[in-house]
């Protein structure tokens, strides 16, 4: 028998409402703890910038029993994925389960000598404790800003100038008629770059550091997602747990992965037409797949054309007067600075000694199957597999996570399983493929199959493919077969 446990939920976004919902079904207490005054995370609306949209469409952006709206565009808004994630919750009444505005402080071992963790919990100007038998924590990776700073800022701000994070961009009005310069090269800096240059700016421009490959939403006109999230296309990158034969069939197929990729190259390289803006990257684009990989904003080459926007490589050195001086020397005019350099990493509310245990010395995050370390007990983490089908990624570990925790995994790993697992994955990371590093190694992408295999083997499902073959390897993954799949696991409640 199972027995019934206290769990709490740290985060209210897509990966928290995930393992709300996971732990709940399997009739546990479940208590959430969302800091913010909404559900969403990442897309909350005050957080989100204007135009902001999913990489993603909307078919791998979704829940296995919940697809989106049909009058929803093929990549949704921002304010449409909101939307989404709150008619998910109202489905499974996961409202009753959260407390918003609600902030975790801190966590220890309990002091009674239970199995578990004491929280510190912080509310409308109040600290209490309260004592739990299992915690997941959902926060992600898009939790905690990456605050810098550059030499001159202060001087900068108190002439007029602004310096703000990319999720500080949340109102188009403050690029008009401004000099706006973005640093960063990611999908958000772009998002905001064409946003501030078709919103009334003077000029807008984007300095990064080096070049990567960009995905347009349509490749030679075809949508990306049947392009390049296939089983047939995952294959052809270098996995981790490869026996002889599989390296043996890779070193055969070598030159034919080797042209599909240097075709794939060349279609980007015409269709966006890279070489005129200097945006070639020095890394094919094999080793460069990963969670990092951004799309192509909209409009982001129109506006290169029209000269509303420019980019620059190089990064900030300092503020001088009423402009950004860069590496390079160049002095770029600026009235508003803003600063798409991402999230930090971490998971702060753990103590250190715990901490130390999760996050080895070059960042690198020591967990098996993207949730769990055997020195962190009673402990799990949901939405760190992060991917190009994010939700779809988050519901699966939940449904893990919360076997895991009650023992009721057909494979169940032991420490020393774990352990092993763990030191394989970092040696895959670190020398068989450097792209995996990216975000802590925290990044499933470009193995959604292979990852999700895995996870439905533990869970010991009785079906993990689809029966149409030809969809099952040159297809995307598709979320209503793997409610399926989930379905076919055994199944318990706790009592």
């Amino acid at each position: 028998m199972v027995k019934k446990k206290k769990v709490a939920v740290i985060g209210g976004g897509v990966a928290g409402l995930a393992a709300a919902k996971a732990f709940d079904d399997k009739g546990h207490r479940v208590v959430g703890f969302e800091r913010s005054h909404d559900f969403g995370g990442v897309w909350e609306l005050s957080r989100s910038y204007p135009g902001v949209q999913t990489q993603s469409p909307k078919d791998l952006y979704r829940y296995t029993d919940m697809a989106m709206p049909d009058d929803y565009p093929q990549w949704p808004k921002g304010p449409q994925v909101h939307a989404y994630l709150h008619s998910y919750a109202d489905k499974h009444k996961l409202g009753r389960l959260f407390q918003l505005n609600t902030d975790v402080a801190g966590m220890e071992r309990r002091a009674d000598g239970q199995p578990g963790w004491t929280l510190t919990l912080e509310s409308a100007g109040r600290t209490r404790k309260e004592d739990f038998d299992f915690v997941s924590i959902c926060t992600g990776q898009f939790s905690y800003k990456n605050i810098i700073t550059h030499p001159g800022q202060d001087a900068f701000v108190a002439q007029g100038g602004k310096v703000m994070h990319s999720s500080e961009y949340t109102d188009s009005e403050i690029a008009r008629d401004k000099h706006v310069v973005v640093l960063g090269g990611s999908k958000s800096s772009t998002d905001i770059a064409v946003n501030a240059a078709e919103h009334g700016a003077k000029q807008v421009t984007m300095v990064y550091r080096h070049n990567v490959w960009r995905l347009p939403y349509f490749i030679g006109g075809i949508n990306f997602k049947r392009l390049l999230y296939m089983r047939a296309q995952e294959m052809q990158f270098n996995s981790w747990g490869r026996g002889p034969l599989k390296k043996m069939i890779a070193a055969i197929t070598k030159p034919l992965v080797w042209a599909n990729f240097r075709g794939l190259e060349t279609m980007l390289k015409m269709q966006l037409g890279l070489k005129k803006w200097n945006m070639v990257p020095d890394t094919p684009i094999e080793k460069e797949a990963s969670c990092s990989l951004p799309l192509v904003t909209p409009g982001f080459f129109d506006n290169l054309k029209s000269g509303r926007l420019k980019t620059v490589l190089g990064t900030f050195d300092h503020y001088d007067g009423d402009s950004v001086v860069l590496t390079n020397g160049e002095r770029v005019k600026c009235d508003v600075s803003v600063l798409a350099v991402g999230w930090k990493l971490g998971v702060p509310v753990l103590p250190d000694e715990y901490r130390k245990k999760l996050i080895e010395d070059d960042g690198q995050y020591r967990v098996y199957r993207i949730s769990v370390n055997p020195e962190l007990p009673d402990m799990g983490f949901v939405g760190f597999n992060s991917s190009f089908c994010t939700t779809l990624s988050a519901e699966m570990i939940a449904n893990w996570l919360v076997r895991y925790a009650d023992g009721q995994l057909a494979r169940q790993p032991s420490d020393a399983e774990m352990r092993d697992n763990i030191e394989m994955m970092l040696n895959w990371r670190r020398n068989e493929r450097p792209a995996a590093q990216v975000y802590g190694g925290l990044c499933s992408a470009p193995f959604h199959f292979k990852h999700f295999d895995e996870l439905l083997a533990d869970m010991g499902a009785k079906k993990a493919k689809r029966s149409n073959l030809l969809a099952e390897q040159f297809s995307f993954p598709d979320a209503d077969a793997y409610g399926t799949f989930l379905a076919s696991t055994p199944q318990y409640m706790a009592q």
